[in-house]
């Protein structure tokens, strides 16, 4: 398959010092740290309040989110992460992992993380879709398309002044964004062989 890289060289780069940790509470977490350690940079599995010191950044995967949510709450890392976030953490939600960042959930009165201005929709498409794939514009990423895979994908409704929206599907539906050092997108990097989502997500950590 044909990587779209930054650069060969740019990926050594993020190595030496870094490490990005992946939440592990629940869900397909394992995939995320695989491509971080394709790319050179060291990875922790994140379960404890104190498995957040020392972190570059912090990817909450994909998975169920109500679920997730509560294992937060069980394992006292609801607040610690909340205030991570807000000091400046670099986050990345995934699919399940936005939804726990967003501010609001229109469909469901989640108590969420509400640390960025997005509202969301859990499973936006519904059974008949329950998954598909679809080749995205990201300009951030570059020219070529990025193959997107959507498994019950949640979508983005509306965003706050502060977010960038970085994909749409084609009918207009935002699936990708950021705010300060937050990153969301409603599909799945992890699940395809295109590391450049990881890439930018590590530029967002230097």
């Amino acid at each position: 398959m044909h990587h779209h890289g930054l650069s060969g060289s740019q990926g050594k780069v993020f190595a030496a010092v870094m490490k990005i940790g992946v939440l592990a509470l629940q869900g397909a977490f394992i995939e995320h740290t695989h491509i971080l350690h394709k790319l050179g940079v060291s990875t922790s599995e994140v379960r404890l309040p104190s498995e957040l010191e020392g972190l570059n950044g912090l990817i909450i995967p994909g998975g169920e989110s109500t679920s997730i949510l509560k294992i937060m709450h069980d394992f006292g890392l609801f607040q610690p992460l909340k205030v991570k976030a807000q000091s400046g953490l670099p986050i990345w939600g995934t699919c399940a992992g936005m939804i726990c960042l967003a501010r609001q959930v229109v469909n469901n009165g989640m108590t969420t993380l509400a640390v960025m201005d997005i509202n969301v929709r859990r499973n936006a498409f519904g059974r008949q879709v329950d998954s598909f794939e679809t080749e995205l514009t990201v300009p951030i990423l570059g020219q070529a398309p990025y193959h997107a895979v959507f498994i019950r994908a949640p979508i983005i409704e509306s965003v706050g002044n502060a977010v960038k929206v970085l994909a749409k599907l084609p009918d207009g539906t935002p699936v990708a964004a950021c705010q300060d050092r937050m990153l969301v997108t409603s599909f799945h990097p992890e699940l395809t062989e295109d590391t450049r989502f990881h890439e930018f997500f590590l530029s967002m950590t230097k």
